[in-house]
């Protein structure tokens, strides 16, 4: 046998014979995942990561007097994540509230981070400063913009595609192999 024929053979007997979805167990499947999704708790969840999220990165941002640009990324997963987890989504609507709470985080995560330091420059509790800022938007629009750069918009953007990409229920390998077409 040439080394040619011998190769073939040798793909042949490995490879995996065709596998196909039986179209009516991925209808049922479609529709259990369609009633499964919890936009209130995707919603709920997504705001409550931007807290948690934008909290971190001001206790790191002040901790260290560093803004590290990385933490806008880690905002962006964990909304994305709890999202994908309360929600239970499959639609894009999901995806839309991962994104926008992502933004969210980060740039409660500037402002907070900015209230930090205002606090200990001034000697003041933090939540006295952050209820004094609130108070009042304008200011909030200055803080933000007065601490602006445009790498910012860089880490926002990957915050936002990464809440909306890992906002989404995933579909496991066992739930896969359930739709395969027996036989």
């Amino acid at each position: 046998m040439e080394q040619n024929e011998a190769t073939a053979v040798m793909e042949a007997s490995t490879k995996q014979p065709e596998q196909r979805i039986d179209p009516e167990k991925a209808e049922v499947f479609h529709q259990r995942l369609v009633t499964e999704q919890n936009m209130p708790m995707g919603i709920l969840g997504g705001a409550l990561a931007a807290l948690v999220g934008a909290a971190v990165w001001a206790g790191v941002t002040v901790a260290t007097k560093y803004q590290i640009g990385w933490m806008a990324v880690g905002v962006g997963f964990l909304v994305g994540f709890i999202v994908r987890l309360l929600g239970r989504g499959i639609s894009k609507p999901f995806g839309y509230i991962g994104g926008a709470f992502a933004l969210i985080g980060c740039l409660l995560g500037n402002l907070f981070s900015t209230c930090g330091f205002i606090a200990s420059e001034e000697a003041m509790p933090f939540f006295g400063v952050l209820s004094a800022v609130l108070a009042q938007p304008s200011v909030i629009v200055e803080l933000l913009t007065a601490t602006f750069s445009p790498i910012d918009l860089l880490f926002y953007g990957i915050a936002v595609a990464e809440g909306y990409k890992f906002s989404f229920r995933q579909i496991t390998e066992a739930e896969r192999s359930a739709l395969l077409i027996s036989g």
